[in-house]
């Protein structure tokens, strides 16, 4: 059976780097490995979020791709949508899910002697413990239904055949360890690391434990995901993987591991310190290690953030029609949410508030604002704060909520508080925003030129 070459993630960054040669930055020259996260935070103060190519890598023996998320532009570019339909196409082509097909054979070679010595990892800032694989995705099957679940985890070297990581102590594959701890065996399990970004912004979908991201997958696709089955545990991965890790969790096991930069922008010590013991080293003889830039950058928070703006966007347009788009922003990392809306009663915004609040256990602080301000702006939704809001009547606190144990503001259960802002206009709102005319915007791009006027 032929594989589909649409899936290749090989091709894909070619043909993207020659359709838009300005939104990839490659740079030949050789780079110490934290230079690669440097790197990524230069461009970050610049304003610059291109997709990144390091061709040498200190320490690291495969070119790394890198940044790839970081432009929701660029994620709306692999969605074939415009950049203002971003979360209607994901929503669209994830909800048309397709099962995946198994396939004969894929460009991937067995290492004679597993030695994780010879995967490729970096450290990504100098506060991580040690060189991180983190753009790992675990695949595991339901031992009673086959379905598959597909997760992202963190995870360093322990011994030269193990790797420690740690789980999301809320999530399906913790779940699907305590069946497996019951039967009173290991956790069959593969780690693709690098594979084409639709396969990886499907493993960050938000779905019911029953329902397969490789289906999701081929949703985005538009087909069939191609897998291949790994040759000890037949976990069907990706065909066109870059580097394939098949083992094993013991339930029983545990090791030490992180701190590791997270999402917070803080260095994060909570683990559920387990154990991966590698049996296989599958690898495509050309492997590119495609990262995951960790931290509180753009492009480790788009790929989570992306399938889950989507969800709720569908969900809070569906339950209340009155609103009209929603975003994450950066500065928020994952607690953050603005939501524009035509609040047409009293007391709507705030309803809209609780649904949103109640439906993400991220989310913290959640702020509504009118349509005229751009939600993907923080000086704009500050500015409808400044001028819309008053405390006493506009906001409210929920406590005693399940929240992200890696908040480092949170209890060591990960529990928090949430709250709401209503920064729309009340009915009885005195007040017209100023305009500046089309005219004189115009005027103004002619007379400062495109050097800004610099002389």
């Amino acid at each position: 059976m032929n594989l589909s070459p649409r899936q290749d993630a090989h091709t894909f960054f070619t043909e993207y780097r020659r359709a838009h040669p300005d939104d990839v930055l490659v740079v030949d020259e050789p780079v110490s490995a934290e230079g690669v996260t440097g790197l990524i935070y230069e461009l970050i103060a610049r304003g610059r979020d291109e997709m990144l190519v390091c061709n040498e890598v200190e320490g690291v023996s495969s070119p790394v791709v890198t940044n790839v998320f970081a432009a929701r532009h660029r994620i709306a570019r692999f969605l074939d949508a415009e950049p203002g339909r971003l979360h209607e196409a994901y929503q669209s082509r994830a909800s048309r899910m397709l099962a995946p097909r198994i396939v004969d054979s894929a460009p991937l070679v067995a290492d004679e002697v597993v030695d994780l010595a010879t995967v490729p990892m970096f450290q990504h800032f100098a506060s991580d413990r040690a060189p991180y694989i983190t753009s790992g995705i675990v695949v595991a099957e339901d031992p009673d239904t086959g379905v598959g679940n597909l997760s992202y985890h963190r995870a360093m070297v322990h011994s030269p055949t193990e790797l420690a990581t740690s789980l999301h102590s809320r999530g399906d594959l913790w779940r699907l360890l305590a069946k497996y701890a019951e039967r009173g065996e290991p956790m069959p399990v593969a780690v693709v690391i690098g594979g084409h970004p639709l396969f990886m912004l499907a493993a960050s979908a938000r779905v019911p434990a029953d329902v397969d991201e490789r289906a999701v997958a081929g949703g985005l696709f538009g087909e069939p995901l191609d897998l291949v089955r790994t040759p000890r545990h037949g976990i069907g991965v990706p065909a066109w993987a870059e580097f394939v890790l098949e083992g094993t969790i013991d339930p029983q096991q545990n090791a030490e591991e992180g701190p590791f930069g997270e999402f917070s922008g803080y260095s994060s010590h909570r683990s559920t310190n387990n154990v991966l013991r590698v049996e296989t080293v599958l690898r495509r003889e050309d492997a590119l290690l495609v990262d995951v830039a960790g931290g509180n950058t753009a492009d480790h928070l788009n790929l989570a953030r992306v399938p889950r703006e989507s969800e709720l966007a569908e969900k809070l347009k569906d339950r209340f029609p009155d609103v009209t788009a929603v975003h994450y922003p950066t500065s928020g990392t994952h607690f953050h949410c603005y939501v524009a809306m035509r609040e047409s009663r009293p007391g709507q915004a705030r309803q809209v508030l609780l649904g949103l609040l109640g439906w993400d256990p991220y989310v913290k602080t959640a702020v509504a604002v009118d349509t005229d301000v751009d939600i993907t702006s923080d000086a704009e939704v500050l500015w409808a704060l400044a001028t819309h809001f008053q405390p006493h009547r506009d906001l409210f606190v929920v406590d005693g909520l399940p929240g992200s144990p890696l908040d480092p503001s949170s209890d060591p259960g990960g529990t928090t508080s949430r709250m709401g802002l209503d920064a729309t206009r009340s009915p009885d709102f005195a007040g017209d925003r100023i305009v500046v005319s089309a005219t004189a915007r115009t005027d103004a791009r002619r007379l400062l030129g495109s050097d800004g006027g610099r002389r």
